[in-house]
């Protein structure tokens, strides 16, 4: 049986169905992100509500803190986490980008001082391999390289050729037939490179294809437009998975270039701060002139948040630094995103996804480019910082 299933397309954009051994994904689909085995705030009751139907777990951070064993004798990472439905991946490559005063990259792989306690783990292609077999994802990753944004030509081009060498490892590595390995597509914002690149990863047939090193710095225009020139070479057989994107107006540019699969840290990040998603853009509900609302963050949201409390509640507890809050938050802001896929799939099978998509922007209105770019720079500039923190608190105790 084919492990995807194209249904439909709408222009670029396309319908179909990833089949797990957890169950089916519809497609185009976005993954919440769970890192170390958990959707912050949220528990699997909350995203089943949401509509989630795939998460994303990692490789790196389970690997450390429980460990590949633990996981895998609690019936790998879906019933370890008591989800019980599909799940993927990522190798720990991202990490080799953001935790970059952590590690060394060589031929051989990844090796990481651990931001736990400081001991120093090899991540090659065959340790990544055999850590998420016994993890148990239904869709796993081989290790990569993410070039940062801004690199030159000479940098990135070093970053593809080592990519396919451990791509190529990876997939001599693997044993289970019940996991789906992607491979990924680097180059940067290199067009030539992306097509080397694309050239290269396909050539080893894997069931499905990464675009990897994405939303790391570059403007969102050079984004869409890697997006636009890679999916081009991908085979329309074959899932395509961006890496790493989740705001709202990048799903629909991107489904609308032929992208399938999501997973992004944002929706959740930024509830946490008090950022809500609503039809118009973003607000922030700790702001003073939510401190009265008696009606929903948003009226026709079918969230438990919106269909339960008001915004002045929800206010109130951010002011009160009540931990309620950011369960609330993020209920409303992943299912913003899941109730937008699925608006999005409905689209698509009615045919009108460009109307869809025209009617979208004309009413989301995104944060401006420059203030897009340096919350980026923010959080990436924080993943670098906290777990060298953590590392001293711990050695110094």
């Amino acid at each position: 049986m084919s492990r995807f299933t194209l249904h439909q397309t709408d222009g670029d954009a396309r319908l179909g169905t990833l089949h797990t051994p957890h169950g089916d994904v519809p497609t185009p689909a976005f993954m919440p992100v769970a890192t170390q085995g958990s959707v912050k705030a949220v528990d699997p009751n909350d995203l089943r509500r949401m509509g989630a139907t795939i998460l994303l777990g990692n490789t790196y951070h389970l690997y450390l803190r429980p460990g590949v064993e633990s996981v895998r004798d609690s019936g790998g990472l879906a019933g370890f986490m008591a989800w019980n439905g599909p799940t993927l991946t990522d190798s720990g490559g991202f990490q080799g980008f953001s935790l970059e005063h952590l590690r060394n990259i060589s031929e051989e792989g990844i090796e990481f001082r651990s931001h736990i306690d400081g001991s120093k783990h090899m991540f090659s292609p065959e340790s990544v391999i055999r850590h998420q077999e016994g993890i148990g994802a239904d869709v796993i990753m081989p290790i990569d390289i993410c070039a940062p944004g801004g690199s030159d030509h000479a940098g990135v081009a070093k970053a593809v050729e080592l990519t396919t060498r451990w791509a190529e490892r990876c997939r001599a590595a693997q044993t289970r037939d019940d996991q789906m390995l992607f491979g990924i597509v680097q180059g940067g914002t290199f067009a030539d490179l992306r097509e080397v690149s694309a050239d290269q990863i396909m050539a080893l047939d894997f069931p499905g294809y990464a675009l990897g090193g994405l939303s790391v710095g570059e403007s969102k225009q050079d984004m869409l437009g890697t997006v636009e020139v890679t999916t081009e070479l991908l085979p329309s057989e074959r899932p395509r998975y961006l890496m790493g994107v989740g705001s709202p107006e990048d799903l629909v540019e991107c489904v609308a270039r032929g992208i399938d699969m999501f997973d992004c840290v944002l929706p959740t990040r930024i509830a946490r701060n008090g950022a809500l998603f609503v039809r118009e853009g973003r607000i922030n509900v700790d702001t003073a002139r939510f401190r009265d609302r008696q009606t929903p963050i948003e009226d026709d949201c079918d969230c438990y948040t919106c269909q339960t409390f008001t915004a002045g509640y929800v206010h109130h507890l951010f002011k009160a630094n009540e931990l309620l809050a950011f369960r609330l938050a993020t209920v409303h802001n992943v299912r913003f995103v899941l109730r937008l896929m699925e608006e999005i799939r409905a689209a698509i099978r009615e045919g009108n996804f460009e109307e869809y998509r025209a009617e979208f922007h004309a009413r989301f209105v995104p944060p401006d480019e420059k203030t897009r770019r340096e919350q980026k720079r923010k959080w990436l500039d924080a993943q670098r910082r906290r777990p060298e923190r953590s590392a001293e608190v711990r050695s110094a105790t």
